[in-house]
């Protein structure tokens, strides 16, 4: 791998976080915003980021380690902390597509979770990408193989998905598709581990990756418990916690995550066909959806989407 230039498309929650990472670990990063509004935010979400690595260094301790941030046995405070505000102050953030991927050795996607939306950016940037740049998607939920299509070197394109908090929940789960070159896969297992991040192979096309596969299903099991009023989210995250040693329950999690990607989730579930065999659907589906739906839409209705406003099943001291 000989990558030195970082194109990141999209400055939201972990396009930011991408961005930030790459740069905390030397990379040349530029972000692309489509507009100035969009720049804004970013900017905002830099801002928020370079202190939070600051605060989360000045804290650091054998029992509370960010271990994408530095080793526990070469740790050296003053080093990062200038990684920090080397990051920060070289970043740059472009409104000029074509400007912005002119020299870019990797392209990072990591725009909204829509397909058309998707599919469009990469069909606009295939006259336009060196021969040189390699393509990948932060995508959460679409195959590789489907957004794959919309490109002319669908060779040199695979996913790249990186959890929240990237600096501390540091996995990258990387999946290509059935026209990846071997080569690129590989360079993008070697980029990953060099910001830092634990390279996690996935052999076959599937979707969820890793992480959601495991994950989504926990969740809308809780929702349902909270939805059917079996028990409240306190006493359900409590349950969870206590039992398993797990550090948060599953509401603190989809606070974190947000409830509107928590209706996303639940809204592609109720489509399921109501044709299906009763007993199948009462086997492969078991979990009152049309009542999750309800609930979360009474919280967004109120604002409250998670911790990025302060207040989603828990309230949150103001950031």
């Amino acid at each position: 791998m000989n990558y030195k230039n970082i194109t990141i498309a999209g400055g939201g929650v972990l396009g930011s976080q991408i961005a930030f990472q790459s740069a905390y670990c030397g990379f040349n990063v530029t972000i692309y915003s489509n507009d100035q509004e969009s720049k804004n935010e970013t900017i905002k979400k830099i801002d928020n980021l370079k202190e939070t690595y600051i605060n989360t260094i000045n804290s650091m301790n054998e029992s509370n380690w960010a271990s994408g941030l530095a080793d526990l046995e070469t740790f050296d405070k003053d080093e990062c902390l200038n990684k920090v505000l080397n990051a920060y102050n070289n970043i740059k953030i472009e409104l000029d597509l074509k400007e912005s991927l002119k020299d870019a050795d990797l392209l990072i996607e990591a725009i909204p979770e829509n397909l058309n939306i998707k599919g469009k950016f990469y069909e606009g940037i295939n006259s336009i990408l060196p021969e040189k740049t390699v393509v990948v998607t932060n995508s959460s939920t679409l195959l590789p193989s489907v957004l794959s299509k919309y490109l002319t070197k669908p060779q040199k394109f695979l996913a790249l998905h990186f959890a929240n908090n990237i600096w501390k929940n540091n996995t990258a789960e990387i999946m290509g598709h059935d026209k990846t070159d071997k080569r690129y896969f590989d360079e993008i297992v070697e980029f990953a581990n060099s910001i830092r991040m634990v390279a996690l192979k996935i052999n076959k096309e599937k979707s969820g990756y890793l992480l959601n596969s495991m994950l989504v299903p926990f969740l809308l099991c809780a929702m349902d418990l909270l939805a059917n009023e079996i028990s409240d989210a306190e006493t359900i995250d409590k349950t969870w916690r206590l039992a398993t040693g797990a550090p948060k329950g599953p509401f603190e999690i989809i606070d974190i995550v947000g409830l509107v990607t928590a209706k996303n989730i639940v809204q592609e579930y109720i489509k399921v066909p109501s044709l299906l065999n009763p007993l199948f659907k009462k086997m492969m589906f078991p979990y009152n959806y049309k009542k999750m739906l309800d609930l979360l839409n009474k919280y967004i209705s109120e604002n409250k989407l998670g911790k990025s406003t302060n207040e989603g099943f828990y309230k949150y001291d103001k950031q």
